[in-house]
């Protein structure tokens, strides 16, 4: 198909509930995509945190081709090697826990908000917090606390309280005896890079100890080693009780889990719950292969090493351009803050083969491939100060 058929069939054929970017992609590998017209871009955002690995990693290519040709599907109600072995990996590098395989960060978030209500025995409310996303099925849209993605869909499951973020006692004065557990992320992603601080994450790990709360931390975006620990939690000294993690953990494939502390672990029965999809023997190939090219390759030192040095590079462009406010974030996942409105600089910067993303109107999101290097690094900030100094 030529470039414009493309545009008309997405037009004639396709529900239009994205905000659509004038490309087609057609090849991509690591940090690297290419458009039909071969036109090269530097893609410092990919897919929203699912290309941790960047595009078509060889070790996730190589494990899906073996897999295709073996097994493609089996119902969850058989056994199969590949989910074993990657619940197995899970609860290793985790803590003692059992999971539950599905195929999205919205239906894990889903399930722990079931498993939640079913553990309460009439407790039924969770807390979460203004500025978080959570999905957008409805019980996951209704834990999301930012209006705008409710609007239109009312009325929403009941049994959510939203209050301030990093604000203990708004957590305090929340908590009621209908309360059964406390979500959130550490990180809020779509909120605008805001990061939670350990001496919040403490207070509510106690509060939920004090009133037999369960902590759920949404680990969709910042899980499988965005922030330089495998998993964000890592970084606050605490165990959540419930875990949801999507997006990087397939390595581009489609895959969402829910991981679930030993203690409560029986809490959903056979026939409470499940997922035709989850945990299918190609994508739990996949999530292992991710989880191999993580330690073999020592990605979460590069990390590290690699948000340092970008989160130096940024601050150095803040204190050159007043319309930068802030530059907030852990390991490879930043926001910028900006004085302004973010789009056109987002545009410009796709228009010089850069893609980020924008959020909450003025906070530029910037998430690099946790294998970057930093002569990618360097050519993203080129481009980027190139486009801030001519706004």
């Amino acid at each position: 198909m030529k470039k414009e058929e493309v545009f008309s069939a997405y037009k004639e054929y396709i529900l239009p509930t994205y905000t659509k970017v004038p490309v087609i992609f057609t090849k991509g590998k690591g940090s690297r995509l290419w458009d039909i017209q071969n036109k090269e871009y530097l893609d410092f955002f990919p897919g929203w945190g699912v290309g941790n690995l960047g595009h078509c990693h060889p070790k996730v290519i190589s494990a899906v081709r073996d897999q295709i040709g073996k097994l493609i599907f089996i119902p969850n109600n058989y056994y199969h090697l590949p989910q074993a072995k990657l619940a197995k990996e899970i609860a290793y590098w985790t803590y003692p826990s059992k999971v539950f395989f599905c195929n999205s960060g919205a239906e894990a978030n889903e399930g722990a908000i079931k498993l939640s209500r079913k553990f309460g025995k009439g407790r039924y409310e969770i807390i979460t917090f203004e500025n978080s996303f959570h999905g957008r099925t409805l019980a996951a849209l209704a834990a999301t606390g930012q209006k705008k993605y409710q609007n239109g869909f009312e009325p929403l499951p009941e049994g959510f309280k939203t209050v301030k973020f990093n604000d203990i006692e708004a957590v305090k004065n929340a908590v009621s005896d209908k309360t059964v557990a406390i979500m959130l992320e550490l990180i809020q992603g779509e909120g605008g890079i805001n990061v939670a601080s350990k001496e919040f994450v403490s207070g509510l790990k106690k509060i939920c100890e004090e009133k037999n709360l369960l902590l759920i931390v949404d680990e969709v975006q910042t899980g499988i080693g965005r922030t330089g620990k495998l998993f964000c939690y890592q970084h606050y000294g605490i165990i959540p009780d419930i875990m949801t993690l999507a997006k990087a953990l397939g390595g581009g494939l489609p895959i969402g889990m829910m991981i679930v502390k030993k203690e409560i672990s029986d809490t959903l029965g056979p026939g409470m719950h499940a997922s035709t999809f989850g945990g299918g023997p190609v994508i739990c190939r996949a999530a292992l292969a991710v989880l191999k090219a993580i330690q073999e390759e020592k990605l979460l030192s590069n990390t590290q090493k690699m948000g340092d040095y970008l989160f130096t590079k940024l601050m150095e462009l803040k204190n050159k351009y007043p319309l930068i406010k802030e530059v907030r974030g852990m390991g490879l996942m930043f926001g910028i803050e900006l004085s302004v409105e973010g789009k056109s600089i987002v545009e410009k910067c796709f228009e010089r083969g850069l893609l980020i993303n924008c959020t909450h109107d003025k906070v530029l999101r910037v998430m690099p491939a946790l294998n970057t290097t930093k002569k990618e690094i360097d050519k993203a900030i080129w481009v980027l100060e190139n486009v801030i100094s001519n706004s």
